[in-house]
């Protein structure tokens, strides 16, 4: 029987339960995760605090998109390689940039699971909340001459972004010596094809959904201000060098 007594618990059981979720979604180190059983790849730290990277993307999607689907590719991955004695002793790079060579068995949980740890592994390093962050040194002229600017190459790869049908990235890669702009399907990486990513942006919808719904351009609009140019910057050095 509901009473008015039963309806007061629940609401303020329910209460609680809020006030923990928010509290948990503040936590200077995220918690262990158990999606991510022992296995020869691990979820890294997200590295920053959850809302770290507010208003542009919020504490609840960054929680959900590193300790749930993150921590998922990285389950899925070991469970593919468990059944491919060999490949445990390789990096996520080498197994992707030579992916014919893996077990037609598992190449397809290989290369999607594995492009899924990959692709994220970069992608939460690449974002910072930094004011007018942009990019320095080689990289800086390296874009100037390529696409006429940060600012033109900030339109090129968010309209990349938007063509992006269904689930994908958009990337900034280094191949055959030269910057491109490139978008692929799913959790597919430039390694696949002899590219070495040094941007990525993730246009899967639970990257953004949350916070801005169906509205992938409001969402990559917010993403350029947090990109960590610095790194990107340092990146393009070592491959470049």
């Amino acid at each position: 029987m509901i009473t008015r007594r039963n309806v007061l618990k629940t609401l303020t059981l329910s209460s609680g339960a809020i006030a923990l979720s928010s509290a948990a979604l503040r936590a200077q180190t995220p918690p262990p995760t158990s999606e991510s059983p022992e296995g020869v790849f691990k979820l890294p730290p997200l590295g920053y605090d959850y809302d770290a990277l507010e208003p542009f993307i919020d504490a609840e999607t960054m929680k959900l998109h590193h300790d749930k689907h993150h921590a998922a590719y990285v389950s899925k991955l070991n469970l593919a390689l468990a059944k491919a004695p060999g490949l445990e002793k390789k990096s996520i790079q080498e197994i992707l940039g030579h992916l014919d060579a893996v077990p037609e068995e598992v190449r397809g949980d290989i290369r999607n699971h594995g492009g899924g740890h990959a692709n994220h592994s970069l992608f939460w390093e690449t974002l910072k909340k930094s004011e007018n962050a942009k990019p320095s040194g080689e990289l800086s002229q390296a874009i100037e001459r390529t696409f006429g600017g940060l600012n033109k190459f900030q339109e090129q790869i968010s309209e990349a972004a938007l063509k992006v049908f269904g689930s994908g990235w958009a990337w900034l890669v280094w191949r055959d010596k030269k910057l491109s702009i490139e978008s692929t399907a799913n959790q597919d990486s430039p390694l696949l094809t002899g590219g070495t990513p040094l941007l990525g942006i993730d246009v899967w919808e639970h990257a953004y959904y949350l916070k801005y719904q169906n509205r992938r351009a409001d969402y990559l609009k917010a993403i350029q201000s947090i990109i960590h140019w610095e790194l990107v910057s340092e990146r393009f050095s070592n491959v470049n060098s």
